[in-house]
């Protein structure tokens, strides 16, 4: 690996410029209203909830304030883009992703694309916390 190699270690989301994805901090998130029978409409809820403080949960994904993640969230490489929130079924690209299993059973997990490898994964959760439980 690069740290045997030469020594280093980043958590950098892109710490080469250049054609690749970069690293990401994906979050799995769920309530127990979400991982009940009919759940999957408390996780549509809490991804609308979402949607509508995208730049609140920009700025808490990565120490820079979303500097950091403009390298990485580019809408190529299976990344959304940082301009733009988005979320579907099984969609690598999305902002957000519904597992396709959550889907055919109808209660789970979601999982927020957006975090940075170097998010602080406290101010994740508590941005996270703020949108979909307390209504901040």
């Amino acid at each position: 690996g690069i740290n045997a190699e030469y020594g280093v270690v980043s958590f950098d989301p892109k710490p080469i410029p250049g054609d690749w994805n970069g690293a990401g901090c994906h979050t799995n998130i769920s309530t127990l209203k979400m991982r009940e029978e009919g759940g999957l409409s408390h996780i549509i809820t809490a991804i609308e909830k979402m949607s509508k403080k995208h730049i609140e949960h920009i700025q808490s994904y990565d120490p820079s304030g979303g500097d950091d993640n403009k390298r990485r969230l580019t809408g190529l490489h299976e990344t959304a883009s940082i301009d733009k929130f988005n979320y579907g079924v099984a969609h690598r690209g999305a902002s957000v992703r519904i597992p396709r299993q959550v889907d055919a059973d109808g209660y789970g997990y979601f999982e927020d694309r957006r975090p940075s490898s170097n998010a602080d994964p406290y101010a994740v959760t508590n941005r996270i916390v703020k949108t979909i439980c307390l209504d901040e």
